[in-house]
């Protein structure tokens, strides 16, 4: 494994244990459907959580945050509707972020909550993008 591939597996590792320190119960991590990917799936009491985690060692070129952009938020709703479809839950969707900035000790971990809404169409009434 190439070491920024070492660096994304440790930013999920450290995403699942804040998570798991808040109380969440991860249900999946890395799940795939075809081309579709979640990087950590989890409950927060009656919600269904679908986490992104992006680290940075810096945030020259573009930060963390902004790394999930329209395009990459539209992929996340198709795979989290996967998701959801392949394991018939009745729950509702929330969308986080988990950014990690830096190197170990200094690395700096941020938690985004509701950090994107699903986009309102005919069929979706609850939430919009933001």
């Amino acid at each position: 494994m190439d070491q920024h591939n070492e660096f994304g597996r440790r930013g999920e590792d450290l995403a699942t244990a804040l998570l798991l320190s808040k109380g969440y119960s991860i249900l999946d991590r890395n799940w795939r459907s075809g081309h579709k990917e979640l990087d950590i799936v989890a409950r927060d009491g009656a919600d269904i959580v679908f986490v992104e985690v992006k680290t940075r060692k810096n945030e020259e070129i573009t930060s963390a945050i902004e790394a999930v952009n329209r395009d990459k938020m539209m992929r996340i709703i198709s795979a989290a509707e996967a998701y959801i479809k392949a394991h018939n839950y009745d729950l509702e969707p929330r969308f986080d972020i988990v950014t990690l900035v830096g190197a170990e000790p200094n690395l700096q971990i941020e938690h985004l909550e509701d950090a994107f809404f699903v986009p309102l169409t005919k069929t979706r009434s609850r939430r919009s993008v933001k």
